[in-house]
C-alpha cells in the first residue's frame, strides 16, 4: 500500500478545559494584577517602616585572630520607636557595619513594647529599673522640663516620644545594661487605667482621690 500518512489534525489535539480558554490578554492582565499586588504589599511595608525612628546607641568592633591575620566583626545596639508610645531595642552582629545595624533594627522592631504616657509627654510616676550592674531612676517632670538624660537613656526617650523626664544612672555605664535597665523601669510603670482595672474602680474616681490629697499631708506622711 503506497498511500501517504495523513497529517495529524492539530485542532483535535489542542488542550481543552479552563486552561485552553485563557487567552493571551487574560494572562497579561493576571500578570499586571499580580505585580500590582506585590507592589502594594511592598508600599504598605515601606509605609509601616517609615513611621519608626531608629537611633544607633552603640557599635562595638571585635577582632578574631586567625591564621592569616585578624578577622573583624561589628556588633550594633539600636533603639527603634514610633514616638507615640512604642519603643524597642535590638542587637545585631555582622562582618560589616551596615549589615549589623540592619539586623539590630529588625530585632528592635520585633520586640516593640507600648508604654503609657501621662498627657502624652511624661511618666505617670517615678520608677526604678535594674539590669545586671546597671541601675536607673526615672522621674516624672512638669511640662517644659525636657529630656534630662544622657547617652543611651536619651535615645530611648526620644524614640518613645517622651518630652519631659528626669533620669539618673546609678550603676554601670555599659550601654547594654543601661538600655535594658531603662526598659525594665518603663515596664514597672502603672497607668491609672491599669490600676483602676486591678482595683475594680473607675479612672475618674482614682483621679478625684489624687486631687483630694493635700501635697503637704502627703509629704508629712512620707516623712513619718
Amino acid at each position: 500500500m503506497t498511500g501517504r500518512c495523513a497529517a495529524p489534525d492539530t485542532d483535535k489535539h489542542q488542550a481543552s478545559g479552563p486552561a485552553a480558554r485563557v487567552s493571551e490578554t487574560d494572562w497579561e492582565q493576571m500578570a499586571r494584577e499580580r505585580e500590582g499586588g506585590g507592589r502594594g504589599r511592598r508600599d504598605d511595608r515601606e509605609e509601616r517602616d517609615s513611621e519608626f525612628v531608629d537611633k544607633l546607641v552603640h557599635i562595638n568592633r571585635v577582632a578574631k585572630v586567625v591564621k592569616g591575620g585578624r578577622r573583624f566583626g561589628f556588633a550594633a545596639l539600636v533603639v527603634v520607636g514610633d514616638q507615640k508610645g512604642r519603643v524597642g531595642f535590638g542587637h545585631g552582629k555582622a562582618r560589616e557595619v551596615p549589615e549589623a545595624i540592619r539586623k539590630a533594627t529588625e530585632a528592635a522592631k520585633r520586640g516593640l513594647i507600648r508604654i503609657s504616657l501621662r498627657e502624652g509627654r511624661t511618666l505617670h510616676h517615678d520608677v526604678q529599673g535594674r539590669h545586671g550592674a546597671g541601675k536607673v531612676i526615672l522621674r516624672a517632670a512638669p511640662q517644659g522640663t525636657g529630656i534630662i538624660a544622657g547617652g543611651p537613656m536619651r535615645a530611648v526617650f526620644e524614640t518613645l516620644g517622651m518630652q519631659d523626664v528626669v533620669a539618673k544612672s546609678l550603676g554601670s555605664s555599659n550601654p547594654y545594661n543601661l538600655v535594658r535597665a531603662t526598659f525594665e523601669a518603663l515596664k514597672n510603670e502603672d497607668s491609672p487605667r491599669s490600676v483602676a482595672a486591678r482595683r475594680g474602680l473607675k479612672v475618674s474616681s482614682l483621679q478625684s482621690r489624687r486631687r483630694d490629697v493635700d501635697p503637704a499631708d502627703a509629704s508629712e506622711a512620707a516623712v513619718a
